[in-house]
């Protein structure tokens, strides 16, 4: 009796403490949240949801869709949800793991027999499992450059034939290394087993049964584009409007269209375990499939001191999943250039976030996740807009450092070398086995560097030290300047080429160190 009175007032306590401490932040709070955070992080446009036991509890936009029109964001207005495209295309997968159609742990040349990488062991034994996990072997955005940073031409024949020469950087199975192309053949896995497009089976499977109408596997599939945002990025230290572009065969890797409306839908049916409808009457995919998605697949290491107490870290089937105060938590973020977006769910709460952004500035919606998220965990008196904008000077202070120490050496070379140095001798055309061609040549007495087949990376080039060179984009809203090293033959001619981002803050997905040039011309 009197450990039942005990478990009694344990759970009176339980719940009285639960109440004092946890303090979900209102609408008006979030709304100062946002303005605070679209200030501290100069991002034009934001759009947030918030979903609480099964209902949209805030929806709303911030600012405006673009520093050209100054339209406002509302909360159907249309954001590329890049990488959180990737739970989409596992979930066609799961789809047709219920059809019976296909099996996680099918190999992958089974369906496409020209499937070929580094080894013929790691190829022979692929799986579907093995393309969604980023545990291939290969590096960190490995041959990205085929679909970053421009609408390159490389078709999705060309980019299955070229994974054969991407040179692996661990064992396979052994690492987790982000990587986008292995759910480029997701995708074309889906359209092969299915026998209709990935972006049709996004469509017709899954935005048409949740009523996502607002949504498009493609920003070219979008029936209106009347509220959609203009991507945006810092140019020479002033935010503007920047390219957009995106090429249709990544769209299972990040092509999605979405507003925080619609995907309130797609994240309450994930919070239902693939049911949805009427009192959860239909069912998207079983709940034994659905929980594979949420299970560990790919350890990641965590180390040090984290924000909420995380033990336990790993990938799942299109999901980050850790452990957070206690909570497991799936989450993901998307990227792409000028546009970022998070999603976190923290099912045991029957609580989901969305945080939306026209601006490639990922700790602005990280703020905004986490403040939220600090409610519903009982923490107060952390200002997250104020740490991470603290981390981000820090780190760009950093990395400014790298940058301007770079520069000023070059300044000095061009002085001492401005006659000694011919710049004829580097000339001609190189090409990489998986990348292609590029140029280097002589335009009116500046060395220039061209790519053939990712036409944005163009740019001067300035000698630095030896054999070493900076290239210097034109456009400059990649933040991805590089060094180009030449690499001599037995006569002291130039005949190979080896490049890395000069920032540690560049974008992974500037593959460069992936790249080995030989000369051909």
């Amino acid at each position: 009796m009197k450990n039942i009175k005990l478990l009694l007032l344990l759970f009176i306590f339980s719940t009285l403490t639960a109440t004092v401490f946890s303090q979900p932040l209102t609408s008006d709070q979030i709304d100062a949240l946002v303005e605070r955070t679209m200030k501290t992080f100069d991002v034009p446009g934001i759009a947030v949801a918030v979903v609480k036991d099964g209902k949209i509890i805030h929806e709303k936009g911030y600012g405006v869709r673009s520093l050209n029109t100054m339209k406002n964001v509302d909360a159907h207005t249309l954001f590329g949800i890049a990488s959180n495209s990737k739970a989409f295309t596992v979930m066609a997968l799961g789809i047709l793991v219920d059809e019976g159609k296909l099996k996680w742990d099918d190999r992958v040349t089974d369906y496409i027999p020209e499937f070929k990488l580094y080894s013929p062991y790691v190829t022979e034994n692929f799986t579907i499992r093995d393309l969604l996990t980023h545990r291939s072997g290969l590096g960190l955005g490995a041959g990205d450059l085929m679909i970053w940073p421009d609408s390159s031409t490389f078709t999705l024949k060309d980019i299955i034939h070229n994974l054969r020469y991407l040179k692996e950087t661990s064992d396979f199975r052994t690492r987790f290394d982000y990587d986008n192309l292995m759910y480029i053949i997701a995708g074309a896995l889906v359209a092969k087993v299915s026998g209709m497009s990935w972006e049709d089976f996004i469509q017709k499977k899954i935005f048409d049964p949740l009523g996502m109408t607002e949504s498009a596997p493609d920003y070219d599939l979008l029936k209106d584009k009347n509220n959609v945002i203009d991507p945006h990025a810092p140019v020479n230290g002033k935010v503007q409007v920047i390219h957009r572009d995106w090429k249709n065969v990544s769209n299972p890797a990040g092509g999605i269209y979405s507003s925080v409306h619609d995907m309130s839908k797609w994240i309450i049916m994930q919070m239902n375990d693939g049911k949805y409808g009427k009192d959860l009457g239909k069912e998207l995919v079983s709940e034994k499939t659905h929980e594979e998605m949420w299970t560990p697949q790919t350890i990641i290491p965590v180390h040090g001191q984290t924000t909420y107490n995380t033990h336990f870290e790993s990938y799942g089937l299109g999901w980050f999943l850790s452990d957070e105060k206690g909570f497991k938590v799936p989450t993901h973020t998307g990227g792409l250039a000028g546009i970022v977006t998070q999603v976190t769910l923290v099912p045991e709460l029957h609580l989901g976030i969305i945080v939306f952004t026209n601006q490639q500035s990922g700790a602005a919606f990280t703020a905004i996740t986490n403040t939220i998220k600090d409610g519903y965990y009982g923490i107060s008196g952390t200002d997250r807009v104020k740490e991470y904008h603290d981390l981000v000077m820090k780190r760009e202070a950093a990395a400014k450092k790298i940058t301007d120490k770079i520069w000023s050496d070059i300044n000095e070379e061009q002085a001492k070398n401005k006659s000694t140095t011919d710049f004829n001798l580097y000339t001609g055309t190189y090409t990489d086995p998986w990348f292609g061609e590029v140029v280097i040549s002589d335009k009116n007495g500046k060395m220039w560097f061209d790519s053939k087949n990712s036409p944005r990376l163009t740019g001067q080039m300035f000698l630095y030290k030896g054999n070493t060179f900076i290239v210097k984009w034109n456009d400059r809203s990649m933040d991805a300047d590089a060094y180009v090293m030449f690499n001599l033959d037995y006569e002291g001619k130039p005949d190979e080429i080896k490049m890395k981002p000069i920032s540690p803050l560049t974008d992974f997905s500037f593959d460069f160190q992936d790249l080995n040039f030989k000369r051909t011309e």
